[in-house]
């Protein structure tokens, strides 16, 4: 396994990580038994609920700019210190932004969700040809 999907498989892992978080919060302000029914007539979430599923819908999206530029990498045989770089910038980044998120703290976050994008175009700097 190259180095780019390693980095994505801990990307996939973290986010996984995330969605726990983000259950737990929920099952700890509702109950399980209330989250096992239909959900119909929640009450709104916490601040900690609602911050966490803020982090798991950024984690979404922001997977849709980096899995696919990864899985090109890996189809088209493309691994050098570029893309790896980009996939090692981006992970940690995401790393830093759900612990930013989570916590609460402003200013900080934007920052490490920028360096997640940093890392993406990296990659497809790389699989352009741009970055060799």
């Amino acid at each position: 396994m190259t180095p780019e999907l390693t980095y994505l498989a801990y990307t996939i892992i973290l986010f996984f990580v995330i969605v726990f978080i983000q259950a737990t919060a929920g099952i700890r302000q509702h109950g399980g038994l209330v989250l096992a029914n239909n959900r119909d007539n929640l009450p709104g979430p916490n601040t900690f609920l609602a911050r966490a599923k803020r982090n798991v819908d950024n984690m979404r999206e922001n997977l849709w700019f980096f899995v696919p530029g990864i899985l090109i990498a890996a189809i088209i045989d493309l691994s050098n210190q570029w893309t790896i770089l980009g996939a090692q910038i981006f992970f940690f980044a995401r790393l830093a932004h759900a612990i930013t998120y989570l916590a609460g703290w402003p200013f900080i976050r934007p920052l490490f969700w920028f360096a997640g994008i940093i890392g993406c175009a990296i990659i497809y700097l790389a699989l352009f040809g741009i970055l060799v």
